[in-house]
């Protein structure tokens, strides 16, 4: 099989880069910040999904060792103008998701919440216990305004670190250390205006263990779909986004997160995904579905709820 070089064009995507924007009276907002970092805002209380800001190079992770900068955690906080956080949530524990969460719930007063592999990771960074919480797959969580309940999944595959963080990391480390460990979908219901959403952060599922949730809105993890068949494709749709009735779908994962987030993103390398072998299929099916499909712009907030 010929390797297909180059990347996808994300001018081919201009049109689907328009998820409404936030104004002064939306009650809930949410700002992407690559991958899967999303922070979750009512102007009172806040939330964010992994917090991975350091993005370092393709030559750093292939051939030495990594570690969070923390020049760029506080440079991305202070564009998202964050000082404050009820928690970080990483999605699993692979170092393009979780690398950064401990020291950004460190540097906002924030909870880490995810499985024990996360708990280790907090640990390695110096977060005492009382800072960490372990979740239990389907149990909601109290953050403030925010109910979370974090429902285990699945990796997409290939899982290229797959297993468990069985004791703490401590930085610098070389990017095998940072294991799966456990994948969540992440539900997020916002109590004062009942307004609910779900973050997959990596494009795997498990069958059936969505049924009976709701959401309003899917901020769907598309990393490594394209490599998938379709059939895999539109099983993943059915568990994301029809199981959970959401009217309204954001593709996120799709970025390059060896470019740092200062220069403009760029969709990955054909050699590590094919998004528009993946947007063939997701459109037909938010076609089908009379579902809402856009591509999130990094740093805008957004109110996808209206």
């Amino acid at each position: 099989m010929r390797l297909k070089l180059g990347r996808p064009d994300l001018a081919a995507y201009r049109e689907l880069f328009d998820q409404p924007p936030a104004t002064a009276s939306s009650p809930l907002t949410v700002t992407w910040a690559g991958v899967t970092t999303l922070l979750v805002d009512d102007g009172e209380s806040a939330l964010m999904t992994d917090g991975f800001f350091s993005r370092p190079s393709l030559l750093a992770v292939g051939t030495r060792s990594i570690a969070p900068s923390v020049a760029r955690i506080d440079g991305c906080l202070a564009r998202l103008n964050v000082d404050r956080l009820e928690a970080v949530l990483p999605v699993h524990t692979h170092f393009d998701h979780a690398m950064d969460s401990a020291v950004v719930a460190q540097r906002t007063g924030g909870r880490l919440v995810g499985g024990t592999s996360a708990a280790h990771l907090g640990r390695g960074a110096g977060l005492p216990d009382d800072r960490l919480t372990v979740a239990t797959s389907g149990e909601p969580i109290s953050l403030g305004a925010f109910e979370v309940t974090l429902v285990e999944g699945s990796h997409c595959p290939p899982d290229r670190f797959p297993g468990v963080v069985d004791a703490p990391v401590v930085p610098p480390v070389r990017a095998s250390a940072y294991r799966c460990g456990e994948a969540w979908s992440t539900l997020i219901h916002h109590r004062p205006s009942g307004r609910r959403l779900l973050v997959v952060g990596s494009a795997g599922f498990v069958p059936g263990a969505l049924r009976g949730r709701r959401a309003d809105v899917v901020y769907l993890g598309v990393g490594q779909l394209g490599l998938q068949p379709e059939r895999y494709v539109v099983d993943y749709w059915q568990e994301a986004v029809r199981a959970v009735g959401a009217r309204r779908v954001v593709v996120i994962h799709w970025d390059d997160f060896f470019r740092p987030l200062h220069e403009p993103l760029r969709a990955l390398p054909y050699a590590a995904d094919d998004l528009d072998a993946s947007m063939r299929t997701l459109s037909r099916l938010a076609a089908e579905d009379g579902v809402a499909l856009h591509f999130p712009t990094a740093f805008e907030r957004a109110d996808p709820w209206t």
